[in-house]
């Protein structure tokens, strides 16, 4: 009983994303730099978006049984066809939304980075220990 490439690929990706969400986490909560934080959420960022995609895939897909674009290609479609095609296709609704996610995490980034560097210009430190110890 060998195991399944499959299987082994979809398992590793998943245990990845989740030591990814992990790191991005403590970078977050526990560094002190500014910086690495937005590093870190922009991490985490992408790491929930690639999680919406993996989870968009109704099936797995498989080298016998690749993943079919969200696109009828028999019209008029018979029964058949659509049972077969609601069974395979992928999602399309957790891309659109991963699309908008980008496009809001880009902004949300850009704005962080102006923020921490006016946070610089002002203290000239981006450590928020030290930040937190000023007054004014």
């Amino acid at each position: 009983m060998g195991i399944n490439i499959d299987t082994y690929l979809f398992n590793l990706l998943i245990m990845t994303l989740f030591a990814n969400l992990a790191i991005s986490l403590y970078g977050v909560l526990a560094r002190p730099s500014l910086i690495k934080k937005v590093i870190a959420l922009t991490i985490l960022s992408d790491t929930a978006n690639t999680f919406a995609i993996v989870v968009g895939y109704r099936m797995w897909p498989t080298p016998t049984s690749p993943p079919v674009p969200p696109v009828i290609t028999r019209i008029p479609p018979s029964r058949e066809y659509m049972d077969w095609f609601t069974a395979r296709a992928v999602d399309p609704l957790p891309q659109a939304l991963v699309l908008t996610a980008i496009v809001i995490g880009l902004a949300v980034t850009l704005f962080l980075v102006f923020l921490t560097l006016q946070i610089y210009r002002l203290y000239r430190t981006t450590d928020v220990r030290r930040i937190a110890k000023l007054k004014g």
